[in-house]
């Protein structure tokens, strides 16, 4: 069986947990790839409100309980970079979360989904991912993650 590799684009936000559990339900094998990918755009301020290294130390940290690598880049066009990432890293699936934006030039999935030119799979997550009873199967009680569903690439 070939290598899935899954690309996971995440914001700053914490909220992006959600993605990565997901994304790791996704592997098949403990070979399968999940590279978790953040884009900051040439003239936004460097990870929002948060403390830059807060923000990249949590990113860190959740990339590594999921045995996942972590990509951060910065470039005029984010759209052109997570499309130039998953060309070049051969990447099968790509886990994003739902979009609010209504307009389709506004929506990001939308606009990556009409830039790559090749078969992908897209698996977006919605906002109440946690509600779900996929999510709680692998959230225990106390808020840690049932290490039963960690998939670790070894």
């Amino acid at each position: 069986m070939a290598k899935k590799r899954i690309m996971v684009c995440v914001t700053q936000q914490k909220s992006c947990e959600r993605l990565l559990i997901k994304a790791n339900s996704l592997k098949d094998s403990p070979t399968d790839e999940v590279h978790v990918v953040h884009v900051i755009k040439d003239n936004w301020k460097y990870f929002g409100e948060l403390k830059g290294s807060d923000a990249l130390d949590f990113l860190f940290e959740i990339s590594c309980q999921y045995g996942a690598s972590m990509h951060v880049f910065k470039a005029t066009d984010i759209v052109d970079k997570l499309s130039e990432f998953s060309k070049d890293n051969k990447i099968d699936v790509i886990v994003m979360g739902e979009s609010k934006e209504s307009k389709k030039q506004q929506n990001m999935i939308h606009r990556l989904k009409n830039r790559i030119k090749r078969e992908i799979d897209f698996v977006i997550v919605s906002l109440d991912y946690a509600d779900t009873d996929e999510y709680k199967n692998i959230i225990c009680e106390d808020g840690i993650v049932n290490k039963a569903f960690v998939k670790v690439n070894t």
